[in-house]
């Protein structure tokens, strides 16, 4: 039987990946007996490496058995980074330890106790490293368009606006969205950020030729059965593959919950996460973190508020009305970044803003000062919103905060992003800021509510640090 290219892929890392927990192992050996760090040895007990093998090889089938349970090896399934590098790194600790009970066990006596520990670290550091190495090769050719499938999304409702939100937050999924279709004028005309709007479900056949589509999923509604069969069939002439999301009676897929009974697959409800214990360990975590922060930070912001006062006249702060969780609104504070009075002065300059929808963003604004323009790329500026989250009116991590003028203008699928805290730093922040489109950014907020996690919340602080040394998309 001949291996498909997702084969070749996942044998292509057993290989890689054992060759570098030997590799990881034999450092582990240098350094204890060649380098000899934190405890000399002894002559009497130095051994040659070849003793050491059985333990290298018994530890590789271990880690390797584990990252194959955990789904590492899985080419189907498409993973971020922080998960490859989580898995690894639990992976590590368990079969450290079980090389550790294995000795103790069959009574053979490890030679060096801290060979184990060290062959943990630098393993795990390799596999790290080779993790991040191929995350970077992939987005550099998916950039270039290779290995990504073409999508055409049918249907532009609740569940088609899910699969985009996944689709943008999750970009290690390997999916191009050459558009949508939608049989309503209103939606299938009309884009969705990055997402086009390229007409009905008439012009399918037409748009899977010009556009190289190479999957269509389909996201109507149960009750358009004639229709989703004709699509396939259609599909299927074309020889395209076809994806159906069942909408399990306009349920939005963030509320499902799917159990098994002895091979029987149960569907449920499930509410948003971010509630009851979810809810007050994210704000606990908040106050805890937001006071540490505004004492470790002190002499940081002592030192903007002087320099603010030393650039230009006028407050040091800058206060200004945002809608909150559920629709309150509060008081929002910021380093002022722009001359006095320049929120008077935004008719004036209203034919330069780049955003869309109701954002108003301009890349080189005339009223930010000198350093105005250096605490906007380095979001700086954003620093006294720390006491906003310690008066429980923002969370470290959450949405943008929106102005009242902008709720104004929101669809009704829009204000799902206002069920939870705004946040100094999101999911937007870290996928483009400003650089994203006002739906784009609609998408990342409500895929942050339906999908809240504390391990969600970390990858979101983690990838923050870089973007904000970058400055990507600040302006």
């Amino acid at each position: 039987m001949s291996f498909q290219r997702g084969q070749w892929i996942s044998l292509v890392k057993v290989l890689v990946d054992t060759a570098l927990i030997n590799a990881g192992f034999f450092i582990a050996y240098l350094i204890r007996y060649q380098l000899q760090w934190f405890r000399p040895v002894d002559e009497a007990f130095w051994v040659p490496y070849r003793v050491y093998w059985p333990y290298s090889l018994t530890l590789t089938a271990i880690l390797l058995f584990i990252f194959w349970t955990e789904g590492l090896y899985n080419s189907k399934r498409k993973h971020a980074v922080f998960n490859d590098v989580y898995i690894i790194l639990r992976g590590v600790v368990t079969g450290v330890a079980a090389l550790y009970v294995l000795s103790l066990l069959y009574r053979a006596m490890l030679l060096s106790r801290l060979i184990p520990a060290y062959a943990g670290a630098t393993i795990s550091t390799l596999l790290t490293t080779s993790r991040i190495v191929e995350k970077a090769i992939e987005s550099q050719l998916r950039k270039r368009g290779y290995g990504v499938q073409r999508v055409l999304i049918v249907g532009a409702g609740e569940t088609g606006r899910t699969i985009m939100r996944n689709i943008v937050a999750q970009p290690e999924l390997g999916y191009q969205v050459v558009g949508f279709v939608d049989d309503k004028p209103e939606r299938g005309n009309r884009d969705l950020g990055r997402f086009k709007g390229l007409g009905n479900t008439d012009q399918i056949p037409e748009i899977i030729k010009n556009h190289n589509v190479d999957t269509v999923i389909i996201t109507l509604p149960w009750l358009y059965h004639r229709k989703i069969l004709a699509i396939m069939s259609q599909c299927e002439r074309l020889r395209v593959g076809v994806k159906i999301v069942p909408d399990l009676f306009q349920i939005s897929l963030s509320q499902v919950d799917i159990d098994d009974l002895g091979g029987i697959p149960l569907i449920g409800t499930k509410s948003v996460s971010i509630k009851g214990w979810n809810l007050a360990l994210k704000r606990a975590l908040d106050v805890l973190l937001s006071s540490l922060l505004l004492v470790l930070l002190s002499p940081l912001m002592l030192l903007i508020a002087v320099l603010i006062k030393l650039d230009s006249p006028g407050p040091v702060i800058f206060k200004q009305t945002r809608i909150g969780r559920g629709g309150r609104p509060f008081t929002v504070y910021k380093f002022r970044s722009m001359h006095q009075g320049a929120e008077l002065e935004r008719d004036a300059v209203a034919n330069l803003n780049e955003a869309t929808g109701p954002l108003f963003k301009i890349r080189d604004d005339p009223r930010r000062t000198l350093l105005g323009k250096f605490l906007r790329r380095s979001s700086l500026d954003e620093l006294p919103q720390l006491y906003n989250v310690l008066k429980g009116e923002m969370s470290l991590v959450g949405p943008r905060p929106a102005l009242p003028c902008e709720v104004e203008q929101y669809q009704e699928w829009h204000k799902k992003r206002l069920e939870t805290w705004p946040g100094m730093t999101g999911l937007w922040q870290v996928s483009g800021r400003s650089n994203l489109s006002f739906d784009e950014m609609v998408l990342l907020d409500i895929y942050y509510v339906e999908n809240w996690s504390l391990w969600l919340d970390l990858k979101i602080a983690l990838r923050t640090i870089p973007t904000i040394i970058l400055g990507t998309g600040a302006y």
